[in-house]
């Protein structure tokens, strides 16, 4: 997988993670990253999809309910969340890839966390984004379309590269989430499953 951390501590860019990244090596990484979100969640059952977990520091600004604000999430919401910002990333990679010009706008659709109440779910939700974001990259022409990009607020233009790889590092921030859910949810039956 690749090393955010050098990005977030500002060691390197993003532009510089990514460079050299082809087609191939973003269907491994996608791989590798539903590979990594399935293991942590592998000894989990029906009940530790809907534990809430302690966390202080919660805080959804984009929550539709005013209530769920300050909600700790769990382990559906983190699940439905990662991979439908995923699915954004890629999909509007496949636009840049092909050419299409940039637009403002999301391309976003979530799954209802509460709708998913068991860990298969969550496995299926895992194995149906693995699936999409493969998919969208067979939309890629050959050669992509790697000098079309797209404006930042900073004033940096990124390409579909960069724009996929940003769904990835959205997962990769929601990783040690997962696994601090997994482990309380865990705790109150001992730790001996996994």
């Amino acid at each position: 997988m690749l090393n955010f951390n050098r990005v977030r501590n500002k060691e390197i860019t993003i532009d510089q993670l990514c460079a050299g990244l082809q087609v191939d090596d973003l269907r491994r990484l996608t791989n590798a990253m539903i590979d990594t979100m399935l293991g942590l969640i592998a000894g989990c059952t029906d009940d530790d999809v809907q534990f809430l977990p302690d966390d202080p520091l919660a805080e959804d600004t984009y929550a539709v309910d005013p209530d769920e604000v300050s909600l700790s999430w769990t382990l559906a919401h983190v699940i439905v969340h990662t991979t439908a910002s995923s699915e954004e990333s890629a999909f509007l990679a496949a636009e840049l890839a092909r050419g299409v010009p940039h637009r403002e706008g999301r391309s976003r659709c979530e799954v209802p966390w509460r709708t998913v109440t068991t860990i298969g779910q969550c496995r299926q939700r895992l194995e149906e984004s693995r699936r999409m974001r493969l998919a969208s990259l067979d939309l890629w022409p050959d050669p992509p379309h790697l000098d079309n990009c797209f404006p930042t607020r900073s004033g940096a233009q990124y390409n579909a590269v960069v724009r996929f790889v940003f769904g990835l590092w959205h997962d990769d921030s929601h990783l040690g989430q997962i696994a601090e859910i997994v482990r309380q949810a865990r705790e109150p039956r001992g730790n001996d499953e996994g």
